[in-house]
């Protein structure tokens, strides 16, 4: 199959990230350019576009617009988190038989996969030809099968700079204010608060504790951890995931049942504010709390170019794929040997990424529980482009113990 003549229909679902709109526009550009692609159509925020029969000509918009969208952060077509029934999806594949669509492109992740996965096999069983192609987005960076996804190197280069930069906030001050907890993205994957380590630009800077989900950790150790940092350095600074939990698998702070979304995930918080109070009851010291929330993944000015251009072209990779017969996958990033950071796209079956989650792994993480290894700062570090700005020493060294 391939190169069936007929529509394309392409949707953004979930999370909106700093370089989402590069996935959709990649997908438009290369849709542009194939004979076999009849009208370009945009399903407005997501799959409840197809449901409700509401879409937008992606033919009409400039090359202007279109460039513009490449450094616009947040979702161009809107976005949803809505759970498909299966009366739905029977209705879903009735709209696109109605429209002629033959190339469907979820822009997304894990549950956004699990959708295209869904429409894909209907398809298939009702011997209608399209070609449904999930490509990948989450700050999470928690999808299956691919190295990384686009995203997550935007988010990973704003948290590293928050951190970075409330850290000489708190070094300056001094005995006002000495600790700083930070809430960082990840409800059970801790890549995000992981990258959090690349703004630490001076070996007493912070981040100087990195909580992941991943790796349980006692309250005990937690408050002598923060001890010896202000013993050490006169301050500290601690990167923490919304997921960090004990060594029994409990969330900090959680009591009784979580407030879940659509989708049955958990919403997670509360575990900065209980860490904060444990802090103080321990050692008498107020620990000031910052919650970037959903900043860190929606501000444009800190947009990482390596991130911008492979959100891009895992939208045309998609296009191509779809053209040349492939349905049922999604785009991926394989990493390629040797000492210059290099990608190529790649292709994964939907039924091994759809509700699979890609946490990161035991050697990437310290052997203490609070912090990360130099293998983590090799993997993360090429994705958020460019070294953050470098900020000059005298800053540290203005402010002295005495």
């Amino acid at each position: 199959m391939g190169k069936k003549k007929g529509n394309l229909v392409v949707g953004q679902s979930g999370g909106p990230t700093a370089v989402i709109n590069n996935s959709l526009v990649g997908v438009i550009h290369e849709a542009l350019t194939q004979r076999a692609i009849d009208g370009v159509y945009g399903m407005l925020h997501g799959i409840a576009g197809v449901i409700h029969e509401e879409f937008v000509d992606l033919r009409c918009e400039s090359a202007e617009t279109l460039e513009l969208l490449r450094n616009t952060p947040a979702s161009a077509l809107g976005t949803v988190r809505y759970k498909v029934t299966d009366k739905d999806y029977e209705r879903l594949l009735q709209t696109l038989i109605k429209y002629d669509v033959r190339y469907f492109f979820y822009i997304g992740g894990n549950d956004s996969m699990d959708t295209t996965h869904k429409i894909h096999k209907l398809a298939v069983d009702r011997g209608y030809e399209l070609h449904a192609i999930g490509v990948p987005k989450t700050v999470d960076n928690d999808l299956a099968c691919t190295d990384h996804c686009p995203g997550f190197g935007s988010a990973a280069r704003f948290v590293a700079a928050a951190v970075r930069n409330t850290g000489y906030d708190t070094r300056a001050m001094g005995d006002s204010g000495p600790i700083k907890f930070v809430e960082i993205m990840g409800r059970n994957a801790g890549w995000l608060t992981g990258a959090t380590i690349l703004g630490k630009d001076t070996p007493d800077g912070g981040p100087h504790l990195i909580y992941l989900p991943e790796r349980g950790i006692t309250e005990k150790q937690i408050v002598a951890d923060v001890k010896r940092c202000l013993d050490d350095y006169g301050f500290c600074v601690a990167a923490i995931s919304e997921g960090a939990r004990d060594t029994k698998g409990k969330e900090f702070g959680k009591s009784g049942p979580a407030e879940k979304d659509a989708f049955g995930h958990e919403r997670k918080g509360g575990g900065i504010d209980y860490l904060a109070a444990l802090i103080k009851e321990e050692l008498g010291i107020t620990a000031r709390i910052d919650k970037p929330g959903y900043l860190q993944r929606s501000f444009g000015e800190t947009i990482s170019l390596v991130d911008r251009e492979e959100a891009y072209q895992a939208g045309r990779s998609a296009v191509r794929a779809a053209l040349a017969g492939e349905s049922g996958k999604m785009v991926t990033f394989e990493r390629q040997p040797g000492s210059h950071y290099a990608i190529e796209m790649g292709l994964a079956q939907l039924s091994k990424v759809a509700n699979v989650e890609h946490k990161v792994p035991a050697e990437y993480i310290n052997e203490a529980g609070n912090g990360v290894t130099e293998a983590f700062i090799e993997y993360v570090r090429p994705l958020i482009g460019a070294p953050l700005a470098p900020y000059g020493r005298l800053a540290c060294n203005l402010v002295v113990k005495h």
